[in-house]
């Protein structure tokens, strides 16, 4: 199977949540755990991806991203949520929660 693009994935029927991120930085590891939290209480109902900056510039620079960790939620293509730094896993299961 193909693999889809980054459009496909964000304009999907899924809420689709991705966290930009890289390699090197400290706070995004602390997000790893938190993430596979998230996708264990919401399973199916979301999309979770990472793309790391550093190998899609061309992503980040679409999207403004300044700073990593940066998280986004996209429901029909559209950014509905959006925030930089360490989220903890209530604070987003709350977010994706309301854009499901």
């Amino acid at each position: 199977m193909p693999q889809a693009s980054f459009s496909d994935l964000i304009n999907g029927e899924k809420p689709t949540f991705v966290d930009f991120s890289a390699e090197w930085c400290g706070p995004c590891k602390m997000m790893a755990p938190i993430l596979a939290q998230l996708k264990s209480e919401v399973g199916d109902m979301i999309r979770i991806i990472k793309i790391d900056v550093d190998k899609n510039p061309q992503t980040a620079s679409a999207y403004q991203i300044q700073s990593v960790p940066t998280l986004m939620l996209f429901k029909g293509g559209n950014v509905v949520w959006r925030q930089s730094g360490v989220v903890p896993t209530e604070q987003l299961k709350r977010t994706v929660l309301q854009f499901i």
